[in-house]
């Protein structure tokens, strides 16, 4: 049931490949592995869902980024002062340690700066990154996925 949902401001996606970015995740998250060194994550049940909000406000609507000007924020000349934004929620299931838990977070947030970290040069973008685990009221599950992984 890992399930990563990236929201993200609209604006990104001419500055960042979000199929690769997606892609990415998922096999940063496949790669993470607990105290035992078994993988935290099944294959059949890595999901990474990106959504774009194509109307948003982020803080003051880029004047403060405007005003800073080059150089004394770190981010280049050529910021068209619009402000981005991505929140990256993992979703798991219960039973694994606080330390795996912050390891896959840790994992996420590694592989978005990777991405990322190039348009931030230029541009201001807010990044956060969400683990939550929590007790289930209702669990079902039905794939035709997970057999694909699960042969012995």
């Amino acid at each position: 049931m890992p399930h990563l949902v990236v929201l993200y401001t609209g604006n990104l996606d001419a500055v960042v490949d979000m199929p690769a970015l997606c892609r990415e995740l998922a096999d940063a998250m496949l790669a993470v592995r607990d105290e035992d060194s078994k993988p935290v994550f099944p294959t059949g049940g890595t999901r990474v869902l990106a959504y774009p909000a194509p109307h948003f406000a982020v803080s003051d609507g880029g004047a403060a980024g405007r005003a800073a000007g080059a150089g004394k924020t770190g981010v280049a000349t050529g910021d068209p002062g619009e402000y981005g934004f991505m929140y990256l929620n993992l979703r798991m299931g219960r039973g694994r340690s606080d330390a795996t838990q912050k390891r896959a977070g840790s994992a996420l947030l590694d592989c978005a700066r990777t991405r990322l970290d190039q348009v931030m040069a230029t541009r201001h973008i807010g990044l956060t990154v969400q683990v939550d685990v929590g007790p289930e009221v209702f669990d079902a599950k039905h794939s035709t996925l997970h057999p694909l992984f699960n042969k012995t």
